[in-house]
């Protein structure tokens, strides 16, 4: 069986790119996953994901341990078949969710109680459950339970949680045990304190994980700050190791991301956003609502290799949103992960050119400048 690995091929000051290899196929670094909640991707077949140059998506413990439950899902022979993606996934621990969906009960040393948003019923989830979750699920890459704070906090609630996550780290590795192919992440936490987050990726590495995630950033603070926090934390992480930075977000924060070393990224924006009516572009954002685009027959880009940017008619697809059919948001979707995939694809390409700084700057400057 084909053993986890990460191979850095090139690097272009900070940024770099690399492969992760997985007995389930080969993540090409940088990389963004999109996010398939509840064993799906919003409003996508998996082939058309698969398509688009996506080599792993996510999947999401808290939801899929309320429904249809994990042992359910392993008996109906887990995640990747059930949702028919062969491929890697990744599965996040539950703990972003059970701190800001669920009606939250009891938090202490041991794990967390909460009651689901969807009936209202008790759960328990502590890090040996939340690893064994995943398992049922199949998971590729399975990432610890951590606590995840609303910022702003006091700094000694923040270090509190850090400490928490970094004790729950060393229980999810011992839960984890060392099943080959499979891989755990652990994840740096403290807030927007940078101590508190070098001390959590000193933590970490003493555990010792397959890779290492920052936890906790793209929760409302301003970009500014969550730059400064990669600047501080990633340089501790090791270099033989995927960083991954959870939950990030717009094409300009993954390319400046990939700037200061960040190799994966996951972000529900690409398909939330394409459900309400917003494209992202070469030219920058568009809201197919808007009523200038009623009778504009030019595609959301004539030079995209997606059908959906190439060949539909931005007066239709205008059309499709102010009638609320179905197909509107199928479409932007699915032209909103080709545009993330194509960044990740020219990254990767820019990169190895050594010519990544020169690239991100003709991306900023096409937004900026908008449609010719």
């Amino acid at each position: 069986m084909t053993e986890f690995s990460f191979t850095l091929q090139a690097r272009d000051g900070n940024a770099r790119r690399g492969t992760i290899s997985m007995p389930r196929g080969l993540i090409r670094t940088p990389a963004f996953m999109p996010v398939g909640t509840q064993a799906t991707v919003k409003a996508m077949y998996p082939e058309q994901v698969r398509e688009l140059g996506a080599d792993i998506v996510l999947g999401n413990t808290y939801h899929l341990m309320l429904r249809p439950g994990a042992e359910r899902v392993a008996r109906l022979g887990g995640l990747h078949s059930f949702m028919r993606w062969p491929h890697p996934i990744l599965t996040d621990s539950g703990g972003f969710q059970v701190m800001s969906l669920a009606q939250l009960t009891k938090l202490d040393e041991d794990g967390v109680t909460f009651k689901s948003h969807v009936d209202g019923s008790t759960h328990r989830l502590t890090p040996e459950r939340s690893v064994e979750i995943q398992g049922l699920l199949g998971a590729d890459i399975t990432m610890q339970l951590d606590e995840c704070l609303k910022l702003p906090a006091d700094y000694s609630e923040v270090e509190r949680a850090m400490e928490l996550s970094l004790r729950w780290g060393e229980r999810s590795k011992a839960a984890f045990g060392g099943e080959p192919g499979r891989a755990l992440f652990g994840i740096v936490q403290g807030g927007d304190q940078p101590d508190l987050r070098l001390r959590s990726a000193e933590g970490l590495r003493r555990i010792g994980f397959h890779g290492y995630a920052v936890g906790g950033l793209a929760v409302g603070e301003p970009q500014a700050i969550m730059l400064e926090i990669l600047q501080e934390t990633v340089p501790a992480l090791p270099d033989e190791a995927p960083r991954y930075l959870m939950g990030v977000g717009t094409p300009e924060d993954i390319l400046l991301s990939i700037a200061r070393g960040i190799d994966m990224f996951d972000c529900v924006m690409p398909t939330r956003a394409g459900r309400h009516g917003q494209a992202f572009t070469r030219y920058g954002r568009l809201n197919m609502r808007n009523a200038k685009h009623t009778e504009d027959l030019r595609p959301l880009d004539p030079s995209s290799d997606c059908p959906a940017a190439r060949d539909y008619s931005r007066a239709y697809l205008h059309h499709l949103f102010r009638t609320q059919e179905t197909l509107g948001a199928m479409l932007l979707t699915w032209s909103n992960l080709a545009y993330y995939q194509t960044l990740m694809k020219e990254a990767r390409q820019a990169i190895s050119e050594g010519r990544y700084t020169d690239y991100v700057a003709e991306v900023r400057e096409n937004w900026e400048r908008g449609e010719p």
